[in-house]
């Protein structure tokens, strides 16, 4: 089978409105937690990507009735027998896998799983998962094939995440919420994703509080399944809308971006200012364009409110277009600069000066040329090189990008951008 590959020719200034989807890092979290639920769970607003098509293959995997009702809801029902043994071959394909191996265990008293995939980023540790689980009861015995986790009866217990972790947070929350007893998670990430799924699941007879801070308290239901009586919405994506002010800031007159949550992006928008770029905002839309000269700035990624390091690789190219000296400073990943080469052989500027570490000169003109996604967020760091770059450009392996982001050229056509899906 042919790969499909994206064919950008460079150079035109982009205007008009781009809409964000639902957040990827919001429906990853919610499909898994419909196993917490004891009847159907609508979801709305769900990003058609292929990381949530693998959630929901792995979730009729194990027996869940998974229907789409409309262009982007979704009916979940595993109220039936559900297995635990998530499937190699789909689990292997995407690093989120990981969060539902939680609600199984809480539901089955066993699960059973491969070690996640997903891109290539330093093969990020599932430790401390296994540490949570371990705390709460359960047995793990490790395999060259990966996990058989046993718990008869998970434990309320009060646990410490010796580094923040995102899919650590929500996965043993959710865990949590069937055990017996209390559980405090300290040093727990802040992502808006986390406060939006515990509201949900307190309105279905959940009790979490603190969610959104760094200390998480969840009484559990002893086994009692929730019901949900309404829909849950999925919120906006606010790396998308980050990615597209940052192309608004590359090549914008005047891109305003719709359907985000201006709320979410404050450090971003914060740091783009900070740059001399026009940004007005309301409650549910920013506009931003290119300023006249642009400056540089130093970045360090952090957990959020910190700028994000899904942000990081886009960042590095709008600093190809500063004038002045930026580094750029990724704390959060390894692996997560060793794009920057391909950049080099754009017409960039970019030295490594250590492993976390580099420095970007600007300004320097791109030039497009054959590219290949190493993982999600660079693969699309790619598309805003090759559109700002003079000439055609080639990005392969768009799989990659396809993972987190809707049609992605189609939302870039409709504010002029010259890129076609072959």
């Amino acid at each position: 089978m042919e790969m499909a590959e994206f064919v950008i020719n460079g150079g035109r200034k982009l205007k008009g409105e781009i809409k964000v989807m639902g957040a990827k890092n919001s429906a990853l979290k919610i499909l898994p937690a419909s196993l917490l639920f004891s009847g159907p769970l609508k979801v709305e607003k769900v990003p058609l990507i292929e990381d949530v098509f693998r959630m929901v293959d792995l979730l009729k995997n194990i027996g869940a009735e998974v229907e789409f009702t409309g262009k982007r809801a979704i009916k979940i029902n595993a109220a039936g027998q559900i297995g635990s043994d998530l499937k190699k071959d789909i689990a292997e394909k995407f690093r989120g896998s990981i969060v539902l191996a939680g609600p199984v265990l809480a539901r089955t008293g066993r699960v059973i799983f491969p070690y996640p995939g997903g891109c290539v980023i330093g093969k990020r540790p599932i430790d401390i998962f296994l540490a949570g689980w371990t705390k709460m009861g359960a047995m793990v015995r490790e395999s060259a094939s990966g996990f058989d986790i046993v718990a008869k009866h998970l434990s309320g217990t009060d646990f410490t995440f010796r580094n923040i972790s995102v899919t650590g947070t929500e996965t043993l929350m959710m865990t949590a919420v069937l055990a017996h007893g209390k559980t405090i998670l300290r040093n727990a990430a802040l992502e808006p994703e986390i406060p939006s799924l515990a509201g949900f699941l307190n309105k279905s007879g959940a009790k979490i509080k603190g969610a959104g801070s760094p200390i998480i308290e969840i009484i559990g239901t002893d086994g009692k399944l929730l019901s949900a009586n309404k829909a849950f919405e999925v919120i906006p994506d606010r790396i998308e809308a980050g990615d597209f002010l940052i192309l608004g800031a590359m090549i914008g007159n005047e891109i305003k971006v719709m359907d985000c949550n201006p709320e979410h992006l404050t450090t971003l928008i914060a740091m783009l200012e900070s740059l001399g770029i026009k940004i007005r905002k309301g409650k549910n839309w920013i506009s931003v364009s290119k300023p006249k000269i642009l400056s540089s700035s130093d970045i360090k990624t952090k957990e959020y409110p910190g700028f994000v390091t899904d942000l990081q690789a886009p960042f590095t190219v709008l600093m190809t277009q500063a004038h002045g000296e930026s580094i750029i400073f990724e704390t959060v990943f390894d692996g997560r600069l060793n794009y920057v080469d391909d950049l080099n052989r754009m017409g960039a500027n970019i030295s490594p000066l250590d492993p976390h570490r580099v420095l970007v000169r600007g300004p320097t003109p791109l030039r497009g040329r054959k590219i290949e996604s190493p993982d999600l967020r660079a693969g699309l760091a790619f598309v805003m090189a090759a559109l700002i770059a003079k000439g055609e450009s080639i990005v392969k392996n768009i799989y990659q990008i396809e993972r987190g982001y809707e049609r992605i050229e189609e939302r870039l056509q409709k504010i002029g951008a010259d890129i076609k899906r072959i």
